[in-house]
């Protein structure tokens, strides 16, 4: 596919964010299209990866994660082999559910969820804490989440 989505294109994206689970119909009725072509532009968004995927936004509270925290790390050493080798390690880790190598102060900002604080100091003190290379580790925790949709406005 190439670099340009058209408003179409946009406006298809627009309405998965959404609703992931919008059917073909209600696309092309929203768009004023037929069902075909829409069907055809969101195979070709899925085979260009621009739509990575499909997933459902979970109540955190409600399946027993109270605590949000992120955790900023800080690396002792800066080599290309110690970065994989934490890149990999992290990824494994079921309490991250985002990492983000960053540039300023810190070296990886990581989103954790955990059921509570003791919880999460476990998760701290044997899981971020058996990983090789970490020099600092601090956290900062989630009292109200203003906005967290996740949609990403491109109209």
């Amino acid at each position: 596919m190439n670099d340009v989505l058209d408003k179409i294109d946009l406006k298809i994206i627009q309405l998965l964010q959404k609703d992931a689970k919008m059917k073909i119909k209600e696309i092309a009725a929203a768009l004023k299209m037929t069902n075909t072509p829409i069907f055809d532009r969101i195979k070709k968004l899925e085979k260009a990866n621009v739509i990575m995927g499909y997933s459902a936004r979970i109540d955190k509270e409600k399946v027993g994660l109270h605590l949000v925290a992120f955790c900023s790390i800080t690396l002792d050493k800066h080599n290309q082999s110690n970065i994989k080798q934490f890149e990999t390690e992290v990824k494994k880790l079921e309490e991250v559910i985002e990492c983000y190598h960053i540039a300023g102060m810190v070296d990886y900002l990581l989103k954790v969820v955990a059921k509570d604080m003791i919880e999460y100091q476990a998760f701290i003190a044997t899981k971020l804490a058996a990983l090789a290379n970490i020099g600092r580790v601090q956290s900062s925790f989630v009292m109200t989440a203003v906005k967290d949709d996740g949609v990403l406005q491109l109209l």
